[in-house]
């Protein structure tokens, strides 16, 4: 994934890390996979929903991470392309509400 911004996910960045952070990255490492575990959600809605949810933190490492282990757990890429555009109109939706704070200011303008 080294396109310039981002650096390649590697071993020895995954040891450094590990050997920096210890019982603190163990800790998030067993939280993650408590959460992508089957419950009440299907692992392959859970990574649907960390889809949609990586394209809006716009994290690159999640995108790719996710949408892998989501088709792996037998998700189309239709319901891919589906939770992608859903995370799209979340997205747009929050800059629609808040245009609420713009008009409410506009409001109390003198000018037009």
């Amino acid at each position: 994934m080294s396109d310039g911004m981002y650096p390649t996910a590697t071993t020895e960045l995954a040891n450094k890390r590990r050997e920096l952070s210890g019982e603190t990255e163990k800790a998030f490492q067993a939280f993650s996979q408590k959460v992508f575990a089957e419950g009440a959600l299907p692992v392959k809605v859970k990574q649907l929903i960390a889809v949609a949810v990586a394209h809006v933190t716009q994290c690159p490492y999640c995108i790719k991470g996710h949408t892998k282990a989501a088709l792996r757990h037998g998700a189309s890429q239709k319901e891919l392309m589906e939770a992608i555009w859903v995370a799209a109109e979340m997205r747009a939706g929050g800059a629609f509400a808040h245009s609420a704070l713009a008009l409410e200011e506009m409001n109390k303008s003198t000018t037009p």
